[in-house]
């Protein structure tokens, strides 16, 4: 039979996994950061920025906590091991290391309101001069609200086009990127038999989204057409 510590490693490696890539059966569940934190993050039609500004910090934060969470949970589940060896202190020492430079790095995006933060600092790149980055937030918000919008994608790899901008929302970072300004080049073709949705063969394309601005970091997005 498996010893406690084996049991609950397997099991919290598997939670754990799922936690930061959240399967179908999470989101279903309701075990995301953003549903479990909904109250404080806020609704994403409401006020896309801002929703995406606390729900990059607090899954920062979440998943930095795994570490500690795996180390008291085998405290519990085998609590008549000694956890003594300079192994455990040093995973002990992580575990701590890596929620306190998280906390730091959100303090310091949160400065200014949130004005450090790497979205809004996208942002402020395309703000005119006698603005600031909160009025490209503003414009942003309310083309999301728009119901002409395209979305696609997985949560963790979203790609939301609107009437100005291209958007990538990715687990720790929004790419924004202004229509106008990007150059779209295809980086890789993948030949499938079968697409997901139907029994024709499909092209998997993954396009480069670079902006002519050097400062504007640039993003893929993956996208299928018929081959």
């Amino acid at each position: 039979m498996d010893s406690p510590e084996v049991t609950f490693t397997l099991a919290y490696l598997v939670f754990a996994v799922c936690f930061v890539f959240t399967p179908n059966e999470f989101h279903a569940a309701g075990l995301t950061v953003q549903n479990l934190l909904s109250g404080w993050l806020g609704s994403e039609d409401a006020a896309f920025v801002p929703f995406h500004l606390r729900r990059t910090a607090a899954t920062l934060l979440c998943h930095s906590l795994l570490p500690l969470g795996y180390y008291v949970g085998m405290c519990l589940a085998a609590s008549e091991k000694r956890f003594h060896s300079p192994t455990w202190w040093l995973f002990l020492l992580l575990a701590v290391t890596l929620p306190a430079v998280a906390c730091i790095l959100i303090y310091y995006w949160s400065r200014d309101r949130w004005a450090r933060h790497p979205l809004a600092r996208t942002l402020a790149l395309y703000a005119l001069p006698q603005s600031g980055w909160q009025a490209v937030a503003s414009s942003i918000n309310t083309e999301f609200r728009r119901i002409d919008k395209f979305a696609t994608g997985a949560p963790g790899a979203r790609v939301i086009v609107t009437d100005v901008w291209v958007m990538k929302v990715t687990t720790y970072r929004v790419h924004v990127a202004q229509q106008q300004d990007v150059h779209l080049t295809v980086t890789e073709s993948r030949q499938h038999e079968l697409s997901p949705d139907s029994n024709l063969p499909v092209q998997l394309l993954t396009i480069r989204v670079a902006s002519a601005n050097p400062a504007v970091q640039a993003f893929d997005i993956r996208s299928w057409r018929p081959a």
